[in-house]
């Protein structure tokens, strides 16, 4: 049966809904959420540096009565208030933002005085809530004095029923002092702490001349942690003046001598945020990986204080070198940024420089002041009017007991035979007999006159700029001498010395540099010796069944080894990880990517020259940098390529002084041409150095003309004949040559 769709009925439509587009509503919703993100939860306020969830903690235990002078309370009953009364939000992060106030690695100058584990700068977690106690700290005390005097505006709890305080009015400059951290939604706020004595000065100066250039007082940040801060003053003052930044903090650390030369690096401070536990995985990491070869261990000594050893792997080892390798592989040594976006006066959320900051701070300082003193005008107003009433009453205190004895409504009578207000009226009447013998009127003019004093010294102090800033100033004198560097919690941790970036060692810089001799058998399996044989403990040495040795030479651990491949590609090998002289060694072929077919054509240390003679069988050849050949992977590095049918022959090093090229065939043909004949390039298949009519190239060296030509005579004698006169074989480069001299090797080998 078909279905009419014109009789089916219309939807009803759902009340308070609204025909809109579906991203405009969405971006609308999204909107709000972001700016209550941004200003109620993330930002601190530039007055009193504090978000609402730490506003609210701080309120709620002082409702509490928790004053330092006082003792503890679970904080679970803190957590609850709050979120009962006046943050709607998770128990577990507000017990987290606690935690923080109490944290004295976190918090430069702690709100919350904790009682029992709150955490530790290993990064273990505090107890729950309820295991732990806490009351207010006097620092907390000096950032809501004031309350109690209307110094700011009051707003409602989310459910009506109480008030909290819109931010703190006391003179404690919390926001840089103990600075914050925060993520909101398009923008984020860090800001490290300083000390609060500097930042003290650096108001009184903004306070005599806005002006004023507060980084003469203000020297850095000033971490918890304490650590060296040690970037240029250019570099702090720029990020200062625009808000945006960092600092590179770094661990404070000393040199301890162990006794017969040996010493172990201690690091008493780390930088701030930085968990010790995980920074001491990380450094045993880099050990385990060896990819910190001078360092051989670290403990964690630490007890009240911290102390992190470091032990080298030799007493050889350089401190400074260690310490910078460390500073660049591990979180000794972090960057702290800032960005120093909070909301201002207006609630608007602004990045403000270091001077711009205190002087906003400054500035709502001088309006709690006034604040506080209309408060205190009222209060002294009150209370001259009862005065006034109460010395009536004691000049007329036999009339005021008849009258209060025998009317039915002594209060108008009173009002009207004396002329007192309806307030005097009834303070009178409230009074207890008790308080009648104190109504002597000596004490209440004294009374009376000191109010009076007091009320014309408000009055001028609220009508003159200079005695409010003169006032301000002698405040933040008395808050200075609590907060000192003299004191203990005033004292500067954190040092301000310019450094240079910790330097990128190399690799060769950390291996401990020891002598030893390179055994390379024929059938390439590769060991290294310990010290410099001599030839007769090389002869002596043991290959296995069916080999036999083909290279020895001396070289460091802290050497570079070149091998070359008969296809023209160039190895590299740290002598440092070579196999020991224990056992036969290792093939060679394991450490590098060296095909199973290809001939071994040489190793030598790559600090034996700057230049390489290499050339091919076909007699091809050029001269390379011994720069060029080293290669940074197993794979190698392609250097020269032989035509085909040709391979790589011989490498050759090439002396400063070398001035002429000496090329021999298997034709037994001797060519002498000048080396600068030969082509230098760091990659191909070079030039002809001599022509064969059959056969290739036997051998090629380089030497000084001057000095003639040598080779070795053979036997046990060791004899070497030089031929000092070579102008029969002089030719230019790519001749046949002739037949060398008598005596020299028939195997067509200079060496």
């Amino acid at each position: 049966m078909a279905v009419d769709n014109d009789t089916i009925a219309a939807p009803e439509p759902t009340p308070d809904a609204s025909d809109v587009p579906f991203d405009s509503a969405l971006s609308e919703r999204y909107l709000v959420y972001a700016l209550s993100t941004i200003t109620a939860r993330s930002l601190p306020d530039v007055r009193d540096g504090l978000k609402p969830v730490h506003r609210r903690l701080l309120w709620a235990m002082r409702l509490l009565r928790l004053d330092p002078a006082q003792g503890y309370k679970k904080c679970a009953r803190v957590v609850g208030d709050v979120i009962g009364k006046y943050h709607p939000h998770g128990d577990a992060s507000v017990y987290d933002a606690m935690v923080r106030l109490a944290q004295t690695f976190s918090l430069r100058y702690p709100l919350v005085d904790g009682q029992g584990n709150f955490g530790n700068i290993d990064g273990d977690n505090a107890a729950a809530y309820r295991y732990t106690e806490a009351r207010l700290t006097q620092v907390a005390i000096d950032l809501m004095d004031g309350l109690d005097e209307n110094a700011v505006d009051f707003r409602p709890t989310y459910n009506g029923e109480d008030e909290e305080p819109e931010l703190f009015p006391g003179l404690f400059p919390n926001l840089l002092a103990n600075g914050a951290a925060g993520i909101a939604v398009g923008m984020a706020t860090s800001i490290p702490p300083h000390n609060a004595a500097e930042l003290i000065d650096a108001a009184v100066a903004l306070i005599d001349n806005p002006e004023a250039n507060v980084l003469e007082h203000v020297k850095g940040p000033d971490f918890p942690t304490g650590g060296l801060v040690v970037d240029s003053p250019a570099a702090i003052a720029e990020a200062y003046a625009t808000g945006r930044g960092g600092f590179r903090v770094r661990s404070k650390w000393h040199q301890e001598d162990q006794g017969r030369g040996t010493w172990v690096a201690v690091v008493t401070e780390i930088p701030y945020g930085v968990q010790k536990g995980k920074l001491i995985e990380a450094i045993a990491a880099l050990i385990n990986d060896k990819k910190l070869p001078i360092l051989a261990d670290v403990r964690d000594e630490s007890a009240e204080d911290i102390r992190i050893v470091l032990e080298p792997r030799a007493r050889t080892v350089d401190p400074q070198t260690l310490m910078d390798s460390l500073f660049r592989l591990s979180d000794l040594e972090t960057r702290v940024s800032l960005n120093l976006n909070v909301l201002d006066a207006n609630r608007t959320p602004r990045v403000m420089g270091l001077g711009e900051a205190l002087a906003a701070w400054v500035e709502h300082q001088f309006v709690v002041l006034r604040r506080k003193s209309e408060h205190r005008l009222a209060k002294i107003a009150d209370r001259l009017e009862l005065v006034a009433g109460y010395i009536v009453a004691f000049l007329n205190l036999d009339r005021v007991i008849e009258i209060i004895r025998t009317e039915d409504e002594p209060k108008p009578i009173m009002m009207a035979e004396f002329e007192l207000s309806d307030r005097q009226a009834e303070a009178i009447l409230n009074m207890r007999l008790r308080s009648l013998r104190k109504l002597e009127e000596m004490e209440l003019k004294r009374e009376q006159t000191g109010l009076e004093k007091e009320k014309a010294e408000l009055e001028l102090l609220l009508s003159s700029d200079a005695r409010q800033r003169t006032r301000m100033k002698r405040d933040l004198g008395k808050l200075r001498d609590r907060y000192g560097p003299e004191t203990p919690l005033g004292k500067r941790r954190t040092l301000v010395q310019e450094a240079a970036p910790a330097r990128e060692i190399p690799l060769e810089a950390m291996i401990e540099r020891e002598p030893i001799t390179v055994i390379l058998s024929k059938r390439g399996w590769i060991r290294a010796m310990k010290g410099h044989l001599e030839a007769p403990q090389i002869a002596d040495l043991k290959f296995k069944e069916g080999d036999e040795g083909y290279l020895a030479f001396p070289a460091q651990t802290t050497d570079k080894l070149l091998l070359a491949a008969d296809n023209g590609r160039f190895y590299t090998l740290a002598a440092d990880k070579l196999p020991g002289g224990r056992g036969f060694g290792e093939p060679v072929r394991l450490m590098v990517d060296l095909e199973g077919e290809r001939a071994i054509v040489g190793l030598w240390p790559a600090s034996s020259a700057e230049k390489l003679l290499v050339a091919a069988t076909d007699g091809r050849g050029f001269i390379v940098r011994t720069e060029e050949v080293i290669a940074e992977t197993r794979k190698g590095k392609q250097v020269v390529t032989p035509r085909p049918g040709a391979s790589l022959a011989l490498v050759r090093p090439v002396k400063p002084d070398d001035d002429y090229v000496a090329a021999i065939g298997d034709n037994r043909k001797l060519l002498v041409f000048p080396l600068s004949e030969l082509a230098e390039m760091s990659r191909g298949q070079g030039v002809q150095l001599q022509r064969f009519r059959d056969g290739g190239l036997s051998d090629a060296i380089t030497f000084k003309f001057a000095d003639g030509l040598s080779w070795a005579m053979g036997g046990s004698e060791g004899r070497v004949r030089t031929e000092s006169d070579l102008s029969p074989w002089r030719a230019a480069r790519g001749a046949a040559g002739r037949l060398p001299p008598n005596g020299f090797p028939r195997n067509n080998r200079f060496r």
